[in-house]
């Protein structure tokens, strides 16, 4: 790096000169690491794309547009690259962001090593990057991370370093951006059948009792308003204020006793 590569810690933004930018993740394969992905969503003023086209990921590498592309993956030294290229300065004015993330393949980010995001000149073939952001899961249960993003501010754009995490992958991320995913590919696995009970008693067994809820997630709520994936337990509020507590069925009474069986109660 040199004096005009801006290290970056989560949270901090820094304008951009350039009108294209090539953003490269870069990590350390090895045994037991995941491959990861690159991938990029277009957002319009309302924080979600404007069709399923401004999804662009490994099975949709270019934009209709031509001007939000993924490039093929390369070895650079010891380390795995993955890039994504965006043409900011022609880019339709509808698009407000470009959501740069990162998803795992096979095992979560815990055990993906030195993931780093780069952000280059895309006009400048050998210079040195314009930003530096070192992304570092915040619990190592994420599958998808969105590393950064760019966004407009006042006549240009600007780079913000994010490392929000989502355990849901990258189906995930995309749907909570209003991606819409084929059923079939967003399903979970079936789980097994249950085996026969064998008839050993003449008499029904009591019904099951359903399984209690399981409670949500308690991944911290995502910065920077981003949409985190919806609960099927009770909804989270808004900006992770924590939940007030559920208050406690009062316990039972050890000394209560019914009183004494009245002639009310005694058949005739």
């Amino acid at each position: 790096m040199t004096d005009m590569t801006h290290a970056m810690v989560k949270g901090s933004n820094v304008p951009l000169d350039a009108t294209a930018v090539r953003a490269v993740l870069r990590w350390t394969p090895g045994a037991g690491v995941p491959d990861v992905d690159a991938s990029a969503l277009l957002l319009g003023g309302d924080g979600r794309v404007r069709s399923d086209e401004d999804f662009v990921f490994y099975n949709q590498p270019r934009h209709p547009s031509g001007l939000v592309r993924r490039l093929s993956k390369k070895r650079v030294a010891e380390h795995l690259t993955d890039t994504v290229e965006a043409d900011l300065s022609s880019l339709d004015p509808s698009v407000d962001q470009v959501v740069l993330a990162a998803s795992s393949d096979g095992d979560t980010f815990q055990h993906v090593r030195d993931l780093r995001i780069l952000l280059y000149d895309a006009a400048l073939a050998d210079s040195d990057p314009l930003a530096v952001f070192d992304v570092k899961p915040e619990t190592g249960l994420e599958t998808a991370i969105i590393c950064g993003e760019l966004y407009r501010r006042g006549e240009g754009w600007k780079f913000r370093a994010v490392a929000q995490g989502y355990p849901t992958g990258l189906v995930g991320l995309a749907t909570a951006f209003g991606i819409s995913v084929d059923e079939a590919e967003a399903a979970a696995e079936p789980s097994a059948e249950p085996e026969p009970q064998p008839q050993t008693d003449p008499h029904p067994a009591p019904p099951a009792q359903p399984p209690a809820a399981q409670p949500a997630y308690g991944y911290p709520q995502p910065a920077y308003g981003y949409p985190q994936q919806p609960a099927t337990q009770p909804v989270a509020p808004a900006y992770g204020y924590p939940q007030p507590a559920a208050a406690a069925a009062p316990a039972p009474d050890p000394n209560f006793r019914l009183p004494p069986m009245g002639p009310q109660f005694v058949r005739p």
